[in-house]
């Protein structure tokens, strides 16, 4: 009887999504890819569905996409129909989607192309830039569930202040994206809607937990998506979808109005953040946001407007070659050394970066993400009956209930860890740290365990910028390392789900980290960097 009334409720999430999808923009069943087809990025431009305007419109990223609606060359309208017929086979083929709403999105589009045909002048910085939003993230008057299917019946009384601020800058939302359950997975599957898939590679996961999100800017469903991250949660989708993506300081990103089981936790917090298909659409974004000042109404949030920096000439950049605990696999070894070449070619000075006790300071981690011992997660879960996943039970493992004393000292712990990794970047006269996203290219379903080295800078509040390398695994330049010696049984462990066939297509990418609050400097490093690295 508990299975009949979960599988009941879970139906009503998926009859919403069902009823939402523009039926005449499906692939018909003669266009729908072979199933030993892995790599489906060009289905779009084979269906026929779109135009050619419509596949240059969702090539191209948002800020271009202002600048030719502020032309009048492009109008809203045309814009929104472009990328929900993208959206709607990108769906077809990732099942990335838990809502459209594209009728919605429609009238507003018309109302802004209205004002412009008016005035001449778009309606804010963002105006008429379609963007897909992570299903925890609240819209009024629509089911915000986060994946669990005792949450379904729970109706939103007003959007998220992120979203207001959004709408005020102009943009539309077209769609709604998938999450993991208790969206602490680096995977994207539940309950609900099954399995996210890879657009690179169907047999790999999009990363999570905000895995929807990176499949929709991975086949360009959408110019901006608004993902999550306490623990990787934008990186490990920008990297594996090969897209960009920015997990800010905590506290710089307004977060009221998301959906957590556990929310109020602040030991280790969870941001708002930005995928996009350019560097300068996060600083779009970013700017967009900020300007309009959060912290007025969100008064955790920290006063700082989206600063116009430069790069410094002197640039020293460490790299991170692994964490001291886990090796990465081969591709991402190329990958780094591809860039360390590239910048010395260039006259960057680069260092190697020694990690600071990433051991440890994943220990600290893992007990500061559920001090609860995820009783609020089961709680969850049990509620409706519904089995937890693999995955679920894998995070979970790492919950120990702390009493009060026990949190305050780990907060003492990750306090000093933080200042340590500032006083050594300080020390060692290096601006950023250029490493690896994750052990490897983006993992197979139901494999991805390893966090360490996107949920360290969760815990030392290191604001993280993902950009994509310019190539992906090649089986011939990557083969397994016949003399590979592990560090320890874990490495061992993720050593061996290496096989370089089975990650083909795979993108490849790097993540960027920079000093605390100092987002906007590092945003404007990687572009420099990446201008160098991917020339």
């Amino acid at each position: 009887m508990i299975a009949q009334n979960w599988e009941s409720k879970a139906k009503i999430a998926r009859d919403i999504l069902e009823k939402s999808i523009k039926k005449e923009w499906l692939l018909p069943q003669e266009k729908l890819p072979s199933k030993d087809r892995l790599n489906v990025l060009s289905v779009a431009k084979e269906s026929g569905i779109l135009s050619d305007a419509e596949l240059l419109i969702t090539e191209t990223d948002a800020t271009g996409l202002v600048e030719k609606m502020g032309v009048g060359e492009w109008t809203a309208e045309q814009v929104l129909i472009a990328f929900t017929k993208r959206a709607t086979i990108g769906h077809q083929l990732l099942n990335f989607a838990t809502e459209f709403m594209f009728d919605e999105a429609l009238e507003e589009a018309k109302r802004l192309d209205a004002i412009y045909q008016k005035t001449g002048k778009v309606v804010g910085p963002l105006h008429g830039v379609p963007i897909s939003v992570k299903e925890m993230v609240h819209f009024k008057d629509r089911i915000c569930h986060t994946a669990y299917v005792s949450w379904i019946d729970r109706v939103e009384k007003e959007d998220a202040l992120m979203i207001r601020n959004l709408k005020a800058a102009g943009a539309l939302f077209h769609v709604r994206t998938n999450e993991p359950q208790t969206v602490m997975h680096l995977d994207c599957n539940n309950n609900i809607y099954g399995r996210s898939l890879n657009p690179h590679n169907l047999n790999l996961t999009p990363g999570g937990s905000s895995g929807g999100e990176g499949a929709s800017l991975g086949f360009k469903c959408a110019a901006i998506g608004i993902g999550s991250d306490i623990g990787g949660s934008i990186r490990a989708p920008a990297a594996f979808c090969g897209v960009y993506g920015l997990r800010p300081t905590m506290l710089r990103n307004p977060w009221k109005g998301v959906s957590l089981a556990g929310d109020g936790q602040e030991s280790i917090r969870c941001t708002l953040g930005p995928l996009t298909n350019s560097l300068r659409d996060i600083d779009l974004f970013q700017k967009a946001v900020l300007d309009q000042e959060p912290w007025e109404e969100e008064t955790n949030l920290v006063p700082i407007p989206w600063r116009e920096v430069k790069t410094p000439k002197d640039l020293t950049v460490g790299i991170m070659w692994n964490d001291g605990v886990v090796q990465t696999h081969p591709p991402i070894k190329r990958a780094l050394n591809h860039a360390e070449q590239r910048l010395k070619s260039a006259g960057v000075k680069t260092v190697d970066w020694q990690p600071f006790k990433h051991e440890q300071g994943g220990e600290v981690t893992k007990s500061l993400l559920f001090p609860d011992g995820g009783t609020c997660i089961r709680e969850a879960l049990e509620a409706s009956g519904e089995p937890a996943m693999p995955l679920s039970e894998f995070a979970l493992n790492y919950a120990k209930h702390l009493d009060i004393r026990e949190n305050w000292e780990l907060n003492v712990k990750r306090d000093w860890f933080r200042d340590m990794s500032h006083k050594l970047m300080k020390e060692r006269g290096v601006d950023v740290i250029l490493c690896p996203t994750y052990v490897g290219a983006a993992a197979e379903h139901e494999t991805a365990h390893y966090w360490l080295y996107t949920s360290i800078w969760n815990l030392f509040d290191q604001p993280g910028v993902v950009f994509p390398c310019g190539f992906n695994v090649d089986p011939a330049l990557d083969p397994a390392d016949d003399k590979f010696q592990p560090l320890n049984d874990i490495d061992a462990t993720e050593q061996k789900k290496y096989a370089p066939e089975r990650y083909t297509d795979a993108p490849l990418a790097y993540q960027l980290i920079g000093k605390h609050f100092r987002d906007e400097e590092l945003v404007a490093n990687a572009k420099y960097l990446e201008s160098i690295i991917s020339a």
